[in-house]
């Protein structure tokens, strides 16, 4: 099924955010593994158009890979003229995205694939936690192919990170 394979942005992007995170040889080897896993997508309902080129999952979706699981309201897939492309994914309504301790909440997020980014917006302001630490903003926006992220605000709602030291041990 299609949709399996169309999912691993997402995924990818969680995999490669943290601000720990191992070496680029190991990220790029662990993003690779977890991109051939199967994605199972649950929801109360499925709707496929063809003609429009669009799959809808809607009703409590959860969609899983490995150890991230992607939960929203709605998961709209936009396919691309060529068999199997797909233009962007996008997930609405109480978007929280989990992996390990890595949490993203949003009311809307996008994928884009040509461009090779994610983008989490709406109301509440997105926000990514890892453990204790947290960065919220206007808008968090992933690019995978750079391995970086760009967090927005303006003058009333500013990019906030709280960032908790670890204790130190010893000298």
């Amino acid at each position: 099924m299609k949709i399996i394979a169309l999912l691993t942005p997402f995924v990818v992007f969680f995999f490669s955010t943290s601000l720990m995170s191992a070496t680029p040889a190991a990220k790029s080897s662990a993003r690779n593994d977890r991109s051939n896993l199967p994605i199972t997508v649950k929801s109360i309902q499925l709707s496929a158009d063809n003609k429009g080129k669009t799959a809808i999952f809607t009703g409590k979706v959860v969609a899983k890979q490995g150890d991230v699981t992607i939960f929203s309201d709605k998961l709209t897939v936009y396919y691309g003229d060529n068999k199997g492309d797909v233009e962007k994914i996008e997930a609405d309504g109480n978007v929280r995205i989990l992996q390990e301790n890595r949490i993203g909440l949003a009311s809307h997020a996008v994928y884009e694939s040509k461009a090779g980014r994610i983008t989490l917006t709406g109301k509440p302001r997105p926000r990514v936690m890892q453990g204790a630490d947290t960065t919220t903003g206007k808008t968090i926006t992933y690019l995978i192919d750079d391995e970086r992220s760009i967090v927005t605000g303006d003058v009333k709602e500013p990019v906030v990170t709280i960032i908790h030291p670890q204790d130190r041990k010893g000298p």
